[in-house]
């Protein structure tokens, strides 16, 4: 029983955070990319829905379907998987495969944590900027037939994902070498259970 006169043990203190004075602009930067990211991915969903809603009316009730509603819920759904992606692995919310890797110990731990930011960010750069850029220069003439856009246009969301997932990465790299982040996120269990 715990009686009221003794003092609670002290908690051990935790480690300080080496370079706040990086990471705090940083994190304040991530946070508004990620309400602009959470904002355009609704205003995006509610546009395929609509699409996608517009499509299956004119093909079922009125007998005679929209051409351009194909194109562009195919094009909409890129867009929003793209800029989906890239808020997800802001939040640490990706698939990993970490039951080896959480029972190493901690300095492990962080070592692969930071192996695995470093090819999370090169795969970035090389695949999804640079070839992006080089689809893009590709496509860029290449009209569509039903939007008044081309498929270059379309695709300048995969290089703005890159750089966002890129940023992201090294922002995660940062943060678990400077121990303000833990190398893998917790595991929410309620979430597992889904």
């Amino acid at each position: 029983m715990n009686n009221p006169d003794e003092t609670p043990e002290p908690t051990p203190a935790e480690p300080p955070v080496r370079w706040n004075g990086v990471i705090r602009p940083l994190d304040a930067i991530r946070r508004v990319l990620d309400r602009t990211l959470a904002i355009i991915c609704i205003v995006t969903f509610v546009a395929l829905v609509s699409i996608v809603v517009w499509q299956v009316f004119t093909r079922l009730v009125l007998r005679d379907s929209a051409p351009w509603t194909e194109e562009a819920s195919r094009y909409t759904f890129v867009v929003l998987a793209m800029l989906a992606i890239a808020l997800v692995f802001s939040e640490r919310g990706h698939i990993a495969v970490e039951i080896v890797v959480t029972r190493l110990p901690t300095p492990a731990q962080r070592v692969v944590a930071v192996l695995v930011e470093l090819l999370v960010a090169f795969f970035a750069v090389f695949v999804l900027v640079i070839g992006g850029i080089r689809v893009i220069e590709n496509a860029w003439g290449q009209q569509l037939a039903t939007i008044p856009l081309s498929v270059g246009q379309i695709y300048l969301v995969v290089p703005v994902a890159g750089i966002l997932i890129t940023f992201y990465s090294l922002l995660h790299l940062l943060k678990v070498v400077a121990g303000a982040e833990t190398p893998f996120p917790p595991v929410d269990e309620a979430a597992e259970s889904v």
